[in-house]
């Protein structure tokens, strides 16, 4: 027997035992022969388990981030932390870091159809978990921490989609208007959160303008409040006009033009400012965003060249400061009456004492606005700048002055190269400036370097 004749036979002997194999475990296709058609079949006394269209799918970035700060006042992320004044050690000397904590992986699963419901579910994470209070600076980098940042199932039909699990927060729409920047998102100013909830929606399709509605119940801002945050958002989306659009630095996309309106309506109660309380204290606050992604120079994905597209965001509110990455503006508790520390039931910077003993929200107002485009002829290479300003108008009242900033703005601009599909580079200058109550103006500037691997 020639090597040829045996390798046709081996090869034919096992498509016959697969096929058997497949045969007994029920997803071989059915029988067409008259025998099996006359064959009586019972009604399924339950779901009946689906065998194929399973799909899964990886995803996700290997990023390296260079880091260059002129105080020491930041990790990787600047997000709207407290840059240091420039009378401290920290504010008067410089920082470099390296690290690799913003890489993600993700999966994306989706099961078969079934009875008009489309199933589905996602798991994201990345490198920034929390670490031992005492882990070494070498430690701290180079063996981070895994964190979830998406965890969700999803439920979709033709007349509603439910969603239960982490996600982005409806307030601002997220991530669809967040700017293209090499920086760690979320970016000062912008609102920026993730967080377990169950939310309702439905897409009203048509031609040429869609209509997304969705409402949600989230995790509260502080659980012994006792109730939910409530927020609620509508989006119009005119698909006939689209633009080249990325998200964060590594989302690059075709999207039609959108406005979004979404609001949020939150509840907090603390015990009272004495060292043994006994009553409580509660207060509400509200909140909003509008948000406008808008394609100045259409394109699509495929002939991006010459694309041009804006991003713009306005928030405005009391009490959300958590919706913010790292915003507390350094208010704090007064004094217990008598002396001693209050320690409260809820994280810093959305509610708080005043002296006398009465509940306060901190109001913040954040605006947001970026410009992308995308260089001809094929747009692998584009340029990014964006700007921001976050303001409070009572801040002011819950802090030492030399604490508390309650004005700040930040600036960068942004270059990307596409060496290939799979590999993307930027490089960002940005500025941050923040203004104590005290009128003391501290600032940062940053250079960065990064690099992606997309898959």
């Amino acid at each position: 027997m020639t090597p040829t004749l045996v390798r046709s036979t081996l090869t034919m002997s096992l498509c016959l035992g697969l096929a058997a194999v497949a045969q007994t475990r029920g997803t071989a296709p059915p029988s067409t022969t008259s025998e099996a058609a006359s064959k009586p079949t019972a009604p399924p006394s339950g779901p009946t388990p689906l065998m194929t269209k399973w799909a899964t799918a990886l995803y996700g970035f290997v990023e390296a981030d260079f880091i260059s700060d002129s105080t020491e006042s930041y990790n990787e992320t600047a997000g709207n932390g407290a840059i240091s004044r420039p009378d401290t050690y920290a504010g008067r000397h410089r920082r470099l870091t390296f690290a690799v904590r913003n890489s993600r992986i993700g999966f994306r699963l989706s099961a078969p159809e079934y009875r008009g419901i489309r199933a589905s579910a996602l798991v994201e994470t990345d490198f920034f978990g929390n670490q031992p209070p005492n882990a070494t600076e070498a430690a701290f980098f180079t063996a981070p921490g895994l964190r979830l940042r998406h965890a969700y199932l999803r439920a979709e039909t033709d007349y509603v989609d439910i969603l239960i699990g982490q996600y982005w927060p409806i307030l601002g729409f997220q991530p669809y208007f967040d700017p293209n920047t090499v920086e760690l998102q979320g970016v000062p100013g912008a609102i920026y959160s993730r967080t377990p909830q169950i939310r309702v929606s439905h897409l009203f399709k048509s031609d040429p303008v869609s209509v997304e509605v969705a409402v949600a119940a989230l995790r509260p801002p502080q659980r012994d409040s006792g109730w939910p945050d409530g927020q609620a958002g509508v989006r119009l989306i005119y698909d006939g006009w689209k633009g080249v659009h990325t998200i964060g630095a590594t989302g690059t996309a075709a999207d039609p033009l959108s406005l979004a309106f979404s609001g949020a309506l939150r509840g907090f109660k603390l015990p009272e400012l004495s060292a043994t309380p006994v009553a409580d204290v509660s207060t509400t606050s509200t909140a909003f965003s509008i948000d406008l992604l808008l394609p100045i120079i259409p394109a699509t994905f495929l002939q991006r060249g010459n694309a041009l597209t804006l991003n713009a965001s306005f928030s405005n509110g009391s009490g959300f400061a958590d919706q913010f990455t790292g915003l507390t503006g350094g208010v704090g508790f007064p004094a217990l009456p008598g002396g001693g520390t209050y320690t409260p039931n809820i994280d810093f910077g959305t509610a708080v004492f005043a002296a006398d003993g009465t509940l306060h929200t901190v109001d913040w107002r954040g605006i947001v606005a970026g410009l992308q485009y995308y260089l001809p002829p094929d747009g692998k290479i584009f340029i990014s700048g964006n700007f921001s300003q976050l303001y409070s108008s009572n801040a002011t009242n819950y802090g030492p002055a030399s604490r508390v900033f309650n004005h700040s703005w930040w600036a960068d601009g942004n270059l990307f190269v596409d060496a290939t599909p799979a590999l993307r580079f930027g490089l960002e200058y940005a500025y941050y400036s923040q203004t104590y109550v005290d009128g003391v103006n501290a600032t940062n500037h940053r250079f960065q370097f990064s690099s992606w691997y997309l898959f």
